[in-house]
């Protein structure tokens, strides 16, 4: 049982995974024995350096670069991997549908959901069979919040393509899952609008920080989740349970249901 966490002798490619979530990830699956390839737009050696994984350059929104970053990152790493994590996304909102100009339109899709598509589409050739595929979506992919309309469309998309790559990956044994956050203590994440949601909206009353994440991955990188596929984890302290005791009390006045 000790055993079914580790991921000894493994190999892991992560996209986003100089800072953040990502960054998170990538230091739990070295101290878990993984060896490990993190991939981002921004020069990461530094910090791969520090964490003890690889570095390789990559610009999700552009098909040619994920698929270049694959096969550079399988020859840093000695072979095919076991897991990638297509975690690389921004977190634009604001604007109404009304208001929203096309660059943001642009930005956001190919980099929320056709750089996940596109981890989809190469990943697979360098992976080993019973792999694990983890991409990060939200619950914005649940839960609405007016003027995250684009935002929300990518992170849905992420949990509609997880179903389907789980489909046609299941004959290899590669398992294809996502993890959808709630609002997370990191640069792209909650700020001090964040924080008063989470302590209205969420069960446990707080932001997330990037460890409470990392677990989860974890998990569906080992045999843990050896029978999971397909499947959209929520990560958000209980936001989607209900209204809160705090919320009622600041909605009607008191914190038990209206009679």
């Amino acid at each position: 049982m000790s055993d079914l966490f580790s991921l000894t002798g493994k190999r892991a490619f992560i996209t986003g995974g100089t800072s953040g979530i990502g960054r998170a990830v990538a230091e739990a699956f070295v101290a878990q024995g993984a060896t490990v390839a993190v991939a981002d737009i921004t020069d990461g050696t530094a910090v791969a350096e520090e964490i003890g994984a690889r570095f390789v350059s990559v610009d999700v929104s552009n098909e040619d670069s994920v698929h270049t970053a694959l096969q550079e990152a399988s020859k840093l790493c000695g072979g095919n991997f076991d897991t990638v994590v297509l975690n690389a996304g921004v977190g634009d909102v604001g604007p109404t549908f009304e208001k929203t100009e096309q660059a943001l339109i642009e930005k956001v899709t190919r980099i929320n959901h056709w750089g996940v598509l596109y981890g989809l589409k190469h990943a697979p050739t360098c992976m080993n069979d019973g792999g694990s595929i983890i991409s990060t979506s939200s619950m914005a992919a649940f839960i609405n919040v007016p003027g995250a309309g684009v935002y929300s469309a990518g992170k849905r998309a992420v949990t509609s393509m997880t179903e389907m790559a789980a489909l046609e990956l299941g004959a290899r044994g590669i398992r294809v899952n996502c993890v959808c956050p709630g609002y997370t203590a990191t640069a792209l994440g909650s700020g001090e609008e964040g924080q008063k949601l989470c302590e209205a909206f969420t069960a446990l009353g707080r932001v997330a920080t990037v460890d409470d994440m990392a677990g989860v991955y974890v998990f569906l990188a080992s045999e843990a989740s050896a029978y999971m596929t397909g499947q959209s984890l929520k990560v958000d302290g209980g936001w989607d349970c209900g209204p809160t005791e705090k919320l009622l009390q600041l909605v009607t006045g008191d914190a038990s249901a209206p009679g």
